[in-house]
């Protein structure tokens, strides 16, 4: 079946609102009209997306999906649109996606001297997204720590960052100055495989609590900086490789030259060619802490 996009903006409004009248004034229609809309999409995708009563309007698990679905599709839409009119008006953009604690001013600024008519845009990418934004068309370019998958991806190396222990200033290990994995062992680590966080504060303010521990990249202890945690270096913790990433098929334009020039200044700065350590990090000696 084809996807109905104004069927699916309606539902949205459902969704969001909890109730077919305030949507229907939200979307500047009228109620019996979004009504016959949604059962219609509903017969479509032939599957309930509500459960309605007299007082409520409630997602489905199969509205709850589409619901989660349904931002990406809006995104992927909206960009397709802008590329257009940008390509009507002879307009040339890149949107660069970085990790946290990972930084490309230098490789823009190296680029824009080279290409001032580009327009670049940034995007800073979430923990759990990795590569998402690569692949959904929100980024054409991302400087990225590992692991991911690259099927789909063209991967240019750029260096390795160490990990440190991030830890409460409460905690029995916080006065060594050192530490190895052994020495963790046992802790409760915070990651998204034992508990999913919405953002870097709120993890960080879950370890300050005493909720756990975590191994991050130094960069992030560099940039990331607040009272009631330490960082300490955990000499045998493998290191994180960092890279440059792009689809495969959207190699076209202006990235090449922009991958050619990033890759030029982020491996320039981290020391070597693409085994050095990680460009704009901090090094532990350096990291923020507060005992």
């Amino acid at each position: 079946m084809d996807l109905d996009l104004r069927k699916l903006r309606y539902f949205v409004a459902v969704a969001e609102h909890r109730h077919f009248g305030r949507a229907a004034q939200a979307l500047f229609i009228a109620q019996p009209v979004l009504s016959r809309q949604i059962r219609a999409f509903e017969q479509e995708l032939g599957c309930p997306l509500f459960t309605r009563s007299t007082r409520s309007v409630e997602l489905t698990p199969a509205g709850r999906q589409l619901y989660d679905e349904a931002s990406k599709i809006a995104t992927v839409v909206d960009l397709a649109l802008r590329r257009v009119h940008e390509a009507q008006r002879g307009e040339q953009r890149i949107a660069v996606g970085f990790s946290p604690g990972l930084h490309v001013s230098e490789a823009i600024r190296a680029f824009t001297a080279n290409r001032p008519e580009v327009e670049i845009d940034v995007l800073p990418l979430h923990w759990w997204e990795r590569d998402a934004p690569l692949r959904d068309g929100r980024a054409h370019v991302g400087y990225l720590r590992r692991p991911f998958t690259d099927s789909g991806l063209r991967t240019v190396p750029i260096g390795h960052e160490t990990k440190v222990a991030c830890l409460p200033v409460t905690h029995p290990l916080a006065g060594c100055r050192s530490l190895t994995l052994a020495d963790l062992d046992g802790e409760p680590f915070l990651d998204g495989r034992t508990r999913r966080t919405s953002s870097l504060e709120e993890k960080f303010e879950l370890i300050a609590s005493g909720q756990g521990i975590a191994l991050v990249p130094v960069s992030i202890a560099g940039t990331y900086s607040r009272p009631g945690l330490v960082y300490r270096a955990v000499s045998d913790a493998p290191p994180v490789e960092t890279c440059l990433a792009v689809p495969e098929d959207g190699c076209t334009g202006p990235v090449p030259d922009f991958l050619d020039i990033a890759t030029a200044v982020l491996r320039r700065l981290s020391g070597g060619s693409g085994k050095g350590e990680e460009a704009g990090t901090t090094s532990l000696a350096d990291a923020p802490s507060t005992d």
